[in-house]
Parts: structure tokens; C-alpha cells; sequence
């Protein structure tokens, strides 16, 4: 490098090449081995810079004019050197590198660190009699440009060969040494970060004589303010780097706590193309997969040079989803204003719900002029106390008292929106500065939310060199010989170890409150810094403990817009939602979800791929909502409650006294109970009389007790089941009609053995007397007892609740019925055995119709069996063909008790009612008659029977002839 300055100037190259090398360059050329050894260590980087110094009258190269070397940067001197890296301008557009300047972001953070200097350098017990300088520089909020800048902390690093460059006049030149910077402050954003920490993880390299002397590491550690990048952690990549701020993973937790505590669960990520928004919004996404209960519409990204209209798209994608109403914003500041400003030209001012991460935090900048899009977002801000020290120190700034910020006249002019003279960079403005505005009298003024993080950074890197200056130069003022060259590992050491309270930070040991004094400055304040009045500490990874305030940005009175804070995330989340407040005024939250609940008693149909979209799918029948998503089948004496959400038993009925089903056999039953009583009763008193007794009043008492049993039976039929009623039931169902037809086939035998007898000889046949009868009968009832003593030993009785009977379609209407264990087979077993003897006796019926009218019977006997035949078989179809009505128990036993009380009533009416209407109305009817021998009887009954089949044969007057010739034979 060249120059014709006579005095000493430093430039800086950017490359080898611009240098004139004493040997051609070849494979092992000085340059080639530095950049290959730089290769190796960061790819990145192609480059490194050189600060020589020439004593020539010539320049070789015209074009390159000569510069202040600190022109674009702050330069304070000192024993040892702070490197501090501050987005003090905006990222600039159309190619240019950098925009305006940022007010808070910027100049505020860079006086943090300006302030934070000036207190240790004042504090006697602090580093004594050493001196913290600094070199800070401008990031341009882009990390491309960022790399490029801070190379020059890496300055100290070349040690050049004198004779590897010469100057134009052939005198050697004379390398400047560059600052050695020990540690960095910053970066802001986590993607400048990122690059720097690779940039200051590079190798001390020493080349003499083309030749390869040694290579040693020299590392810088490095302590950002802002960067949140979940990816920094990573201690095998990063190890040099640490943070006062809490990382990405617990921001994005914590974020997601408020998304869940909101009941969102449908949300969609914005995040500015880079580490810090992708990283974040990556730790967004993991969690809330791990955690479940949010789902993710979109994710869209702002790349890192939006084309014109670009925000406007954003916008618009996110509409493609309404529901998705909460965007989760990991965002630089700028992005952020420019997100808000779309959705404003866009009129969607109510439409979203912004959560924004600390890059949003409680800055003024991104909702300027753009209150009502900004109202009701949510933002999280690493906890912090303000410093009003930093308040008072700031608004005593002037151009006078700060000419060491070269950015200061620019930030003084877009504070007051004036122009500095013929050279102020603000443009069309037509005020000029008089130079005596003051900050927060003519301008508004509200510190930025991570100031106290930037002194706390920078307090950390003063601990860490005062405990090193204690071990290594332990009563040695100043700086001793082995402090002379600070190795970055061992002071990466005592980094990590630093550890001090935020609300107790000192400027003096053993004091909580101290005084700054700068008699230059004039401010006398007390000094309280301190992150939140928390522990400043770090982990195993240099991670800050996660503690976060948590703010919304809310309108009142209509006109008052300010951030509030409504909880705090220590570990969990501890939020206000009654102090929240939405558009309008409103307290209710509003809703981001891709569905709404489903309501009780139904179940959620996920959409496939999308957990968070359902459709609602009603539990029918004898379903009930089991869970969220299932419906489970109640079980059997079950149905579902009135909501869905459980089962409660099924009602238990009975046939009820005052049922019309019961009623109407109940008072037939009376009235046959009363009428058969009557008539037992007047059989007994009018017991020897000729027509009780020409009835045969053994078998006539027998048939009575059938008949009243059969009334009976009603009553046990229809009252509660219960084990004793079931008894009854079981017994005297049967029974009584066993009674009945079993002293009625008794009778209708007799007879039909007595006049087949007759027609072959004049005895009389066995087994007719009463006794033999009534043995014949009660065997035949004995059969029927039998078979119930048998289904007692094999089945004893007992109830249960049949809740099949009356299970409808619809589960309010389902009842369970209280029925004794009888079953229709054993129902049908339990009468089929008098069936049989009803059948039976209708055949001797049929087979004795031909018996004169006054012959014991006969004919009565044979109509009241033909209409108890046709009874049941009408009660047969009605029975069995209801069997699937919901009304069956109702039905059947109503039409069970019915016919037994009908066919009571038959035989009751036909062979009772007759006699006892004679008994007791015409008892002159009821005197004994001419007795007859039984051979007569059984001779005039034989003849009558003949007569009657012979009329049916021969015609008219035949048959008396015939009849008269055949007496005579005889």
C-alpha cells in the first residue's frame, strides 16, 4: 500500500492484493496461506484487514482518497478496549447498506454502554487505576454489513512482514498496532451475532519471510444485550458467546403459555427471514408440537429485502386462513412496522391479534402513528428495571457535552426534526437546529426497553476483568505484564462464573446506592442499575435464566396509547386477563381457533393433518361423549344423561295399581271373586238340595275353587315383583285353570263312559262314585303340582329388570321392566298342561252332545268348553304377536289375565248361574222327582240317542215304525 501524505495516515485494505509483495506470489505465497488458513477457520471469511503507515510524497493510487480512520465508528481510549456492536441506523433500501437512524434501538443502547464505561471508570473499587475504552460501530441492522465491520475487532490479530509490503518512496513501512479488542458487546439481532461469533472465534497468525512462523488462538468473548436466537446456545459452536437476556426456547414458551392461556389454538407464525426470526419461530413450532393444543395455519417469512408490495402479500396470506386471527411475530422492529403499516392500507385494523416477541417488546417506534392496528397486541419483554440514572444522564445530552457519538448530530436531527447547517443529512426540512433543544422538554422521550441489559453486559465484562486483574496482578496497580495480553479463553472463564445481583450492582463496593459524579457532564444522581432487581448469572451454555414481563398495548379514554403490563413468566405464566383489553374497549377475549368448541354431547372429528380443525359429530343413540374425540356405548341398564357427558341408569317401571291396563282385569276379577263366592256360598247352604246335589257337589266345590283361583291369579300377576310374588305367580297360574278343566274332564268322562257302557250292558261302569272322582281329579291336579315343585328346585324364583323390552330408538323414552323370571317357554309350560286338559275335555264335550239336556250336564259342559276354546285361541295371537311392542308388559298381562278371568266367567255363567237362578228364584223347581232305576235311565238314554241317529237316516215315519219293532225285539 501506498500513500503520498507526508504525514502518517492510516488506510485500510480489504485485501492482500492491494499491497505490492517483494516476491511473485505462488502456491505458498504469504497471502495465499493466510487466506487458506483463514478459510479453515471461517469460511466466511476471504478477507482481512491491514493498517500500515507509509512516509512517501506519492501516491501510486489516485482513485482511493484519504479517509479518518474513525470516521463510520466511536473510538474511546483505554488500558483495555470493549468492542460494542449497535444497530444505530435502520437497513437501508435500493441497495444501499444503511437507512436512518434509529432513535431507541439504537442511540439509546449505544449511550448505555457509553454511560456504563464512564461509571466504572469512576468507580474506585471496580477495575482500580484501569481503564475501559471502546470502539463501537454501526450494524446497519443487516448482518452482511455487520461481518464487514466488525473484522476491524480482529485488526490485532495479523502480524505482517515488514518486507512483505513496501511504500512508494522504498522506505519500509511501519505497521500500526490496532486496538486489541478483549470482548464484545452485542450484537443486537441474533443473525449478527451469529456471524460475529464465528468472526471472533479466528486464529492469531504470524507470517515472516513467506514463511508460516506460528499460529496460535486468539478468541474474543463476546456478550450480547438482544440476541435471542434459540441456535446460540449451542455450546460446541458458539462457546465464546453469552447472553444477559434469556434465549428464543424460553420466549417461545412462554409465548405459547399466553397463546393457550387465550384459548387460541389456531394461530400462524411471521418471522423475519435470519436467525433470530427463524430460530424462534422454529422453537414456536417444536413446542407447541410437543406440548399439543395449538396448531399452526401458516408460516410465512419477510425476506431480508422485501420487494415493493411485499408486505401487502403478507397480509393477504394471512387472510387466506381468518380463523387463524393470532400471528405469533418473531420480527425485527422494522418488519414489525412495516407488517402493521400493510394490514392498516389493507383495513384489516381489527382483524388480526399480534403476539410479539422482545424484538417488539414495548418500543414506541413500530406502532407510530399506527395505534389502532397495534391495539391489543401482546409482548414479551426479558424482565428489566428502568434505569433513571441512564434518564437523567441521557436528557442532559447535548451536541456540545457529546461529541464523542459521531452519530449523535444525526440522531439530534431526526429528534427534533431539524436540519444541522449546510451538511445535515435530514433533507427537506425546513427547520433548523439552534443546537439549545433539550431532550424530553422539546422532544418525547421514553427509555428503551434494553438499556439496562446493555449495562448489564457491559458490567459483567468489567466483573469478569476485576476478578481476573484480582488472581493475576493481585496488588499491582494498573495493568501488570500478564494482563498485557488478556487470553480470551480464561476470561471467557470468569464470564461465565460472574454472578451479581440486579438491584445491588455496585459503582463501590459494599454500598447498594452510590453517587456518580461528572463535574464535566454535570448530573449528580444516585445510581441503582440492575436487570428487574434480578440475579444477572449465566448457565453452562452462557444463557440468562428465562424471566419475562409480559405487556399489551392498549387504548384509553379513546386517545391514551400505551403499553401495559398485564403478567409475568417466571418458569410458568402468571397473567392478569381481567386488566387485558381489546378493540373497542372490550374486555372479552376474542377467539383465534380453527373451530368452535363443539358443544356438550358431542365429539370432535379431527380434520386429517390439522389437530386443531374438527368437525362436531353428535353421540346418538345410547352413545355418550366419553372423552373429546370418542363416544363410548353406555352399558346396558344405562342410558346417556340429559347432556351427553355420562350415563345414568335406566328407569325401573311395573304395572301400576292404577294403570287402565290394570284396572279393567282388576274389577272383573273382583266381580268374579264376589260372584263365585255367591255362588260357593249358596251351594253350601242349599248343600242337600236336589239340584246342588244332582250337580255333584264334590266335583261342582272343586270346580268352584278353580274358578275362584282363576280370578284370583289377577292380583299376584299384577302386583310388584318380588320373590314371594313370583312364587304365587308361578303356582297359581296354572292352577286354577288345572282345577277347572280337570274336574270338567273328570265329569264329561264319567258321562261318556257311563252311556258307552250302557249301549253294551245295563252295569254301570267303574270309577263313577264322588269319591272316585275326586280321586280321578286331584290326580290330574297332582301332575300340575308336580311340574311347579320341579321349576322351583330347578329355577327358584326371582326377579330382574328386563331393560330390553321397552329399549327405544330414542334413550330418553327407554325403561327397564320389573318382571318375575318367568319366561314365555315357561309360561307356555306352565299352561300347556291345562290346555291339554281343556282340549281333552272338549272332545268328551263333542262326544256327550248327543246326552238328553237334564242328563247331568252335558250340554253345558260342552258350550262353556267351545267358548273357552275360542278365548284362547284369540289370546294366542295377541300374547305372542306383541312381543316386540314397547307396550308388551302391559299388553300381555293384561291378555293373560283377561282370558283367565273370561273363561272363569264362562264356566261360571253356563254351569253355575242356571242352578243357583232356581235355588234362589224358583225354588218350587228345586223338589226331588220320580226316582228312576239305572237301568231305565241308562235304556231311555240309549233309545233317545238311537231315535236321534235314525231321524238323521231314514225319512219321516220310518223311524218310529223301525223304533216301535225294535222295542218289541226286546
Amino acid at each position: 500500500m501506498q500513500t503520498t501524505d507526508s504525514r502518517q495516515r492510516f488506510h485500510v485494505t480489504t485485501s492482500f492484493s492491494n499491497c505490492t509483495h517483494s516476491s511473485p506470489t505462488s502456491a505458498h505465497s504469504p497471502a495465499s496461506l493466510l487466506t487458506l488458513v483463514v478459510m479453515a477457520t471461517w469460511p466466511s471469511c476471504l478477507f482481512m484487514l491491514t493498517v500500515v503507515t507509509c512516509s512517501s510524497t506519492q501516491r501510486l493510487d489516485p482513485l482511493t482518497p484519504p479517509a479518518p480512520e474513525y470516521a463510520h465508528s466511536i473510538r474511546i481510549d483505554g488500558d483495555i478496549i470493549l468492542g460494542g456492536l449497535f444497530p444505530v441506523h435502520a437497513r437501508g433500501e435500493r441497495g444501499a447498506p444503511c437507512g436512518e437512524v434509529k432513535k431507541e434501538k439504537g442511540i439509546h443502547r449505544l449511550e448505555a454502554m457509553l454511560f456504563a464505561i464512564d461509571l466504572i471508570n469512576k468507580d474506585p473499587d471496580l477495575l482500580p487505576n484501569v481503564t475501559l475504552g471502546a470502539r463501537i460501530l454501526d450494524t446497519c441492522s443487516r448482518d452482511t454489513y455487520a461481518l464487514e465491520q466488525s473484522l476491524t475487532f480482529v485488526q490485532a490479530l495479523i502480524e505482517r512482514d515488514p518486507s512483505d509490503v513496501r511504500c512508494a518512496s522504498g522506505e519500509p513501512p511501519i505497521f500500526a498496532k490496532p486496538d486489541k479488542i478483549v470482548g464484545v458487546i452485542g450484537a443486537s439481532a441474533s443473525s449478527v451475532s451469529i456471524m460475529v461469533a464465528n468472526i471472533l472465534r479466528l486464529f492469531k497468525i504470524a507470517v515472516y519471510e513467506n514463511v508460516l512462523v506460528y499460529m496460535s488462538s486468539w478468541l474474543i468473548p463476546q456478550i450480547s444485550y438482544a440476541s435471542t436466537a434459540p441456535e446460540l446456545s449451542d455450546n460446541t459452536r458458539y462457546d465464546f458467546f453469552s447472553r444477559v437476556v434469556p434465549p428464543d426456547s424460553y420466549q417461545a414458551q412462554a409465548m405459547l403459555d399466553i397463546v393457550t392461556a387465550m384459548g387460541w389454538n389456531y394461530v400462524s407464525t411471521l418471522a423475519s427471514e435470519g436467525n433470530y426470526g427463524e430460530s424462534g419461530v422454529e422453537a414456536f413450532v417444536q413446542i407447541s408440537r410437543e406440548t399439543g393444543g395449538v396448531c399452526i395455519a401458516q408460516s410465512l417469512k419477510i425476506p431480508r429485502e422485501p420487494r415493493p408490495g411485499e408486505f401487502d402479500k403478507i397480509i393477504l396470506r394471512l387472510l387466506e386462513t381468518p380463523n387463524a386471527r393470532a400471528v405469533i411475530m418473531f420480527a425485527n422492529e422494522d418488519d414489525i412496522r412495516r407488517v402493521l403499516d400493510a394490514a392498516k392500507r389493507t383495513n384489516q385494523t381489527d382483524h388480526f391479534l399480534w403476539v410479539g416477541s422482545d424484538s417488539w417488546g414495548s418500543k414506541i417506534s413500530p406502532v407510530v402513528q399506527q395505534e389502532n392496528v397495534a391495539e391489543g397486541a401482546i409482548t414479551i419483554l426479558p424482565k428489566r428495571a428502568s434505569v433513571d440514572a441512564f434518564d437523567r444522564y441521557f436528557r442532559s445530552r447535548s451536541l456540545s457535552n457529546n461529541r464523542r457519538n459521531v452519530w449523535f448530530a444525526e440522531f439530534w436531527e431526526e429528534n427534533f426534526g431539524c436540519k444541522l447547517g449546510m451538511h445535515g443529512k435530514r433533507l427537506g426540512s425546513p427547520k433548523k437546529c439552534t443546537g439549545l433543544e433539550k431532550i424530553g422538554r422539546d422532544s418525547s422521550y421514553e427509555q428503551e426497553g434494553k438499556v439496562q441489559f446493555v449495562m448489564d453486559a457491559v458490567y459483567t465484562m468489567a466483573h469478569a476483568l476485576h476478578r481476573m486483574h484480582r488472581d493475576l496482578c493481585f496488588g499491582y496497580p494498573g495493568l501488570c505484564p500478564r494482563m498485557s495480553s488478556i487470553d480470551g479463553k480464561e476470561l471467557l472463564g470468569y464470564v461465565r462464573n460472574v454472578s451479581f445481583n440486579g438491584d445491588s450492582q455496585q459503582c463501590a463496593a459494599g454500598k447498594h446506592y452510590i453517587l456518580c459524579i461528572d463535574m464535566k457532564l454535570r448530573y449528580f444522581t444516585p445510581f441503582i442499575p440492575g436487570s428487574a432487581k434480578t440475579p444477572v448469572t449465566f448457565n453452562e451454555n452462557g444463557d440468562a435464566p428465562g424471566r419475562y414481563d409480559i405487556f399489551q398495548y392498549q387504548i384509553t379514554n379513546g386517545s391514551i396509547a400505551e403499553y401495559r403490563v398485564i403478567g409475568h413468566w417466571t418458569d410458568h405464566l402468571h397473567l392478569k386477563i381481567n386488566a387485558m383489553q381489546w378493540e373497542s374497549g372490550a374486555s372479552s377475549v376474542p377467539a383465534s381457533v380453527c373451530s368452535l368448541p363443539c358443544r356438550t354431547g358431542e365429539r370432535k372429528k379431527v380434520v386429517k393433518g390439522v389437530p386443531c380443525c374438527w368437525h362436531c359429530e353428535r353421540c346418538e343413540g345410547y352413545h355418550y361423549q366419553a372423552s373429546e374425540f370418542t363416544c363410548q356405548l353406555c352399558p346396558y341398564e344405562q342410558r346417556p344423561d340429559r347432556n351427553r357427558t355420562s350415563c345414568q341408569l335406566i328407569p325401573i317401571i311395573k304395572l301400576e295399581w292404577h294403570s287402565p291396563w290394570a284396572v279393567v282385569p282388576v274389577f272383573i276379577a273382583i266381580l268374579g271373586i264376589l260372584a263365585t263366592t255367591f255362588v260357593i256360598v249358596t251351594f253350601v247352604r242349599y248343600n242337600d238340595t236336589p239340584i246342588v246335589r244332582a250337580s255333584g257337589r264334590e266335583m261342582s266345590y272343586v270346580l268352584l275353587t278353580g274358578i275362584f283361583l282363576c280370578y284370583v291369579v289377577t292380583f299376584p300377576m299384577i302386583a310388584t315383583p318380588r320373590v314371594c310374588v313370583c312364587s304365587f305367580r308361578r303356582v297359581f297360574l296354572g292352577l286354577g285353570m288345572c282345577f277347572s278343566y280337570a274336574a270338567l274332564l273328570t265329569k264329561t268322562n264319567r258321562i261318556h263312559r257311563i252311556f258307552e257302557q250302557g249301549k253294551c250292558s245295563v252295569a254301570a261302569p267303574r270309577f263313577i262314585s264322588p269319591t272316585s272322582q275326586l280321586v280321578i281329579t286331584f290326580s290330574l291336579i297332582s301332575v300340575q303340582l308336580m311340574g311347579v315343585l320341579v321349576w322351583f328346585v330347578a329355577d327358584p324364583p326371582h326377579t330382574f329388570v328386563d331393560y330390553g323390552e321397552q329399549r327405544t330408538q330414542d334413550p330418553r323414552n327407554a325403561r327397564g321392566v320389573l318382571k318375575c323370571d318367568i319366561s314365555d317357554l315357561s309360561l307356555i309350560c306352565s299352561l300347556g298342561y291345562s290346555i291339554l286338559l281343556m282340549v281333552t275335555c272338549t272332545v268328551y264335550a263333542i262326544k256327550t252332545r248327543g246326552v238328553p239336556e237334564t242328563f247331568n250336564e252335558a250340554k253345558p259342559i260342552g258350550f262353556t268348553m267351545y267358548t273357552t276354546c275360542i278365548i284362547w285361541l284369540a289370546f294366542i295371537p295377541i300374547f305372542f304377536g306383541t312381543s316386540q311392542s314397547a307396550e308388551r308388559m302391559y299388553i300381555q298381562t293384561t291378555t293373560l289375565t283377561m282370558s283367565l278371568s273370561l273363561s272363569a266367567s264362562v264356566s261360571l255363567g253356563m254351569l253355575y248361574m242356571p242352578k243357583v237362578y232356581i235355588i234362589i228364584f224358583h225354588p218350587e223347581q228345586n223338589v226331588p222327582k220320580r226316582k228312576r232305576s239305572f237301568k231305565a235311565i241308562v235304556t231311555a238314554a240309549t233309545m233317545s240317542s238311537k231315535l236321534s241317529q235314525l231321524a238323521s237316516e231314514r225319512p219321516n215315519g220310518e223311524v218310529k215304525t223301525e223304533l216301535c219293532e225294535s222295542m218289541d225285539n226286546n
